[in-house]
């Protein structure tokens, strides 16, 4: 498994230049990827593929025994994707010990950017 980098957003009203405001995607591993959470965070999922896949997003045990697994979630060729408000701070979703959440796509043609919204936000 890998980490997937985090890459920061710009502050609202910020000064931008050409290149600052554009992120990376990363090539999906079939044996599964980790992101850290702090509950500021936008997962961009793509599939650039010519035929459909899925991905994956497993949640951990929470205090009441409960999972919220984001199971063989389905995208057609060249479709996009985004999850926010499952992906947060509250147990259940990241491990306890790693602060970590897996994801995992059926094929490499599906890619991640992780973006984090800058401090304050949302507020």
């Amino acid at each position: 498994m890998a980490l997937i980098t985090t890459q920061a957003m710009k502050a609202p009203f910020a000064a931008v230049t050409a290149g600052q405001i554009t992120f990376t995607w990363t090539v999906g591993n079939v044996g599964g990827d980790t992101i850290g959470i702090t509950g500021r965070e936008l997962l961009l999922v793509w599939n650039s593929g010519a035929s459909p896949y899925t991905i994956t997003i497993t949640s951990q045990v929470d205090e009441k025994n409960r999972t919220g697994d984001i199971t063989t979630y389905s995208l057609a060729a060249g479709e996009f994707a985004y999850f926010t408000g499952g992906l947060t701070n509250a147990p259940g979703w990241k491990s306890p010990s790693t602060n970590l959440i897996t994801i995992t796509p059926s094929n490499a043609s599906v890619k991640w950017a992780l973006l984090q919204l800058p401090v304050g936000y949302p507020s």
